[in-house]
């Protein structure tokens, strides 16, 4: 971890810190993932459980200075998520209030973090709860409208097929 920042003053009551890593098991990745996001909470739409949730954004190291634009969208999302009690799992989008700078990124998928080990997807915490570790991905409109028509299966499908370089929030969009 190189750094965290806590959240805004006018954030939502339970809002966690964002924290920033580097150099670790992925090379050339820069991560920013929520602590303590988990103490809260969530239902999902289709459950009548509670999940704990941290929530995970990554992307290639490339920036020579600043960490750019991953901390406000993680702010963004948990705010959204504290303030309507409701938890996003594998396969929902998050749609952002303007696409991401310098692209055509406009939502997020809640993936699995696939490109981390399997004992990452999710962990136990302290008081037993099992917490899952949503990577949150930047996707266009037209892969956005694809995982609502197709579903997410079709979609994580044309992610394996087409193989793009997901810490790149400026990648092509799929070819659908």
């Amino acid at each position: 971890m190189i750094g965290a920042w806590s959240p805004p003053a006018d954030a939502v009551q339970g809002s966690p810190q964002v924290a920033c890593f580097r150099d670790g098991r992925l090379a050339g990745c820069q991560s920013f993932a929520t602590v303590g996001h988990s103490r809260t909470p969530l239902r999902h739409p289709a459950s009548d459980r509670h999940f704990h949730l941290e929530l995970l954004a990554c992307e290639n190291t490339s920036r020579a200075t600043g960490h750019g634009h991953f901390p406000d969208v993680l702010e963004f999302v948990t705010g959204q998520l504290l303030a309507s009690g409701q938890a996003i799992l594998r396969g929902d989008v998050v749609a952002l209030p303007a696409p991401l700078p310098g692209g055509t990124m406009s939502s997020l998928y809640a993936g699995l973090p696939v490109y981390f080990d399997d004992d990452f997807f999710s962990v136990t915490i302290e008081n037993g709860s099992d917490v899952a570790i949503v990577w949150l991905i930047p996707i266009t409109e037209q892969e956005t409208v694809f995982v609502r028509e197709k579903g997410w299966r079709a979609f994580e499908d044309a992610f394996a097929r087409q193989d793009p370089d997901l810490l790149d929030p400026a990648r092509p969009q799929l070819d659908l």
